[in-house]
C-alpha cells in the first residue's frame, strides 16, 4: 500500500510528537518530517515531497497563512490542511484564500484528522463542522440581490460540474462521471470560478450548498 506522505508543521515539539504518534498508527499514513518554523517547512516541502502538509497558523518566523500561500504557489497540487486552535471567521477565510484544502481544529478527534488527511490526499476538501458553519455565515452575510444571477450565468454543463465538485470529486472523477476529458473539466472549473466569483474549490462547494445544489450533511 502506498502511504500518504505527511509533513507536520507546528512550533511546539510536544504537539508535533503527539500528532506523529497518532498518524503512525495508521497503515496508510507516513510522517516524512516534522518542523517548527516556516523556513524549515518550505525546505522540507521541497526536499521530502509530501502529499499533505498539516499547517499550524502560529509559527515564530511567519504566519501559517503566508506559508500556505507560498507552498501553493510553488507546489499547486500539494494539499495543505490547517491544524489550529483558531475557529474564528477571519482565520478560516484567510486560509481558504491562501489555498488550504482543509481546516481542522486541534481539539478534533484523531479520527477526524485522519479523515481530513485522506480526503485532501485524494484531491477533496475537508472542513471541520465549526469551520463550515462560520463560512456559511460569511456567504450569507455577503449575499446580495444579484446572487441568483450568478447561478443563472452558468451553463447546464457547468452546473453539472459544480455539482460534482461540491460533492468533493476530483477533476478526474468528474470527467469520468460526465464522460468528458480532465482538461475539459479544468476549463469548466476555471469558468465556474470566474462566473460565481470564487477563488477555489472550497468556496465553490460552499456556494453550491448555499444555492441548494447539494445538501450539507
Amino acid at each position: 500500500m502506498e502511504r500518504i506522505r505527511v509533513l507536520v508543521v507546528d512550533d511546539h515539539p510536544v504537539v508535533r510528537s503527539g500528532i506523529k504518534k497518532v498518524l503512525e498508527l495508521e497503515d496508510d499514513v507516513a510522517v516524512v518530517a516534522e518542523v517548527g518554523t516556516a523556513q524549515a517547512a518550505l525546505r522540507k516541502v521541497a526536499s521530502t515531497k509530501p502529499d499533505v502538509v498539516l499547517m499550524d497558523l502560529d509559527l515564530p518566523d511567519r504566519s501559517g497563512i503566508e506559508v500556505t500561500a507560498e507552498i501553493k504557489r510553488l507546489f499547486p497540487h500539494l494539499g495543505v490542511i490547517a491544524l489550529t486552535i483558531h475557529d474564528d471567521r477571519d482565520h478560516i477565510l484567510q486560509m481558504v484564500r491562501a489555498g488550504a484544502a482543509g481546516y481542522v481544529l486541534k481539539d478534533a478527534e484523531p479520527g477526524e484528522l485522519i479523515n481530513a488527511i485522506r480526503a485532501v490526499a485524494e484531491g477533496y476538501s475537508y472542513m471541520s463542522p465549526p469551520a463550515v458553519k462560520k463560512l456559511m455565515r460569511e456567504f450569507t452575510r455577503l449575499a446580495d440581490g444579484h446572487e441568483d444571477d450568478k447561478l443563472d450565468g452558468l451553463t447546464a454543463r457547468e452546473e453539472e460540474v459544480l455539482l460534482q465538485l461540491a460533492r468533493g470529486h476530483s477533476n478526474k472523477q468528474i470527467g469520468a462521471a460526465l464522460s468528458i476529458s480532465e482538461k475539459t473539466v479544468k476549463n469548466h472549473v476555471t469558468s465556474i470560478f470566474r462566473k460565481i466569483k470564487v477563488g477555489d474549490r472550497t468556496e465553490a462547494a460552499l456556494y453550491a450548498v448555499k444555492k441548494g445544489l447539494v445538501e450539507l450533511n
